[in-house]
């Protein structure tokens, strides 16, 4: 009895290491197999998340499991919160200048991109595809309670149907060529949303100001749409390549805005806040130019709150009245 269970004993032994090799071989045979299938589950993660990324260009497949696992403003976040981030630390990484009192606008530098991001309908969409440098981190500083109620965002042009009458009257008004006039009017909105301003105020200053001719320069030296002081506000141009870039719309606007918000806040009032901006702080009135700007503010709200009022709708669409 003992010598069989000592043979069978051996018989065991001996058949361990066989089995052992035998799973070795199987493994090492498996493991292109394994490499294979891990190849393809992580090929197809990548083309997932990709197309996922890259927007339902098809109404079918993956694009429709995309969002409906993940709606589409996820993947808004992705981009402009991943990349906007990259940008900022790189941005602040390149700029080492020195911080300046918040009080003294003259003396702010811009060194710094923002990945606040802002969803507008727009007359002239192409605008919004320009790579300019946002100025919110610095109109952000100032606080809303600050600013007179009748400078914040009026939500008069959100509409398309508004837009288009306000670019209808200054293309009369002026003679201007409509798609100048539409990209105008499209930056001054964009622009007017990442400074948290009135665009119907915006519009009106350049009217005034320039009768949205970019190129006009004043003896003082104020130049763009905004007739922005270039040599008093030379920081604020130093990060879109510095002054010569005062008379491109979207950089004249953007730091005429920004300076706009800032006197307005300061003055405690929009009329005082346009008199600052016109130059004439310590005179004892500024020769009528808030009048002109209230005035002609006055008219495209009141452009624009025609139109809304008259709007038709059909089935759920709006109609041009």
């Amino acid at each position: 009895m003992s010598k069989c269970l000592s043979n069978n004993l051996g018989d065991m032994q001996n058949t361990q290491p066989a089995m052992l090799a035998a799973k070795d071989l199987l493994a090492h045979a498996m493991a292109p197999v394994y490499r294979v299938i891990n190849g393809v589950l992580v090929v197809t993660v990548f083309m997932v998340v990709g197309l996922w990324l890259s927007g339902n260009g098809t109404n079918a497949g993956p694009f429709d499991l995309a969002r409906i696992l993940v709606p589409d403003e996820a993947r808004h976040m992705v981009w402009s919160n991943g990349f906007g981030m990259l940008d900022q630390y790189k941005s602040a990484n390149e700029s080492t200048a020195t911080a300046a009192p918040e009080t003294d606008i003259a003396a702010v530098i811009y060194n710094k991109s923002s990945v606040k991001q802002h969803t507008v309908a727009l007359l002239m969409p192409s605008v919004a595809q320009v790579q300019v440098k946002s100025i919110s981190h610095l109109a952000d500083r100032i606080p809303t309670s600050k600013v007179d109620p009748q400078a914040l965002d009026s939500n008069l042009m959100g509409s398309i149907q508004n837009q288009r009458a306000v670019a209808d009257f200054f293309e009369k008004k002026y003679s201007l060529d409509r798609a100048k006039i539409e990209e105008y009017v499209s930056n001054t909105i964009l622009i007017a949303k990442e400074v948290n301003i009135d665009p119907v105020l915006l519009l009106a200053v350049i009217s005034i100001e320039s009768n949205f001719n970019p190129n006009t320069k004043s003896q003082a030296g104020a130049e763009g749409l905004m007739q922005v002081m270039t040599s008093v506000h030379r920081d604020k141009y130093a990060v879109y390549g510095g002054t010569t870039q005062a008379v491109k719309p979207e950089v004249n606007i953007r730091v005429g805005a920004y300076i706009l918000k800032y006197l307005i806040a300061t003055a405690g009032s929009l009329r005082n806040g346009l008199k600052f901006y016109v130059g004439a702080a310590n005179a004892e009135d500024d020769g009528g130019y808030a009048d002109k700007v209230m005035a002609e503010r006055n008219r495209l709200i009141g452009l624009c709150q025609t139109r809304s009022v008259n709007r038709l709708t059909l089935n759920g669409k709006d109609l041009r009245s």
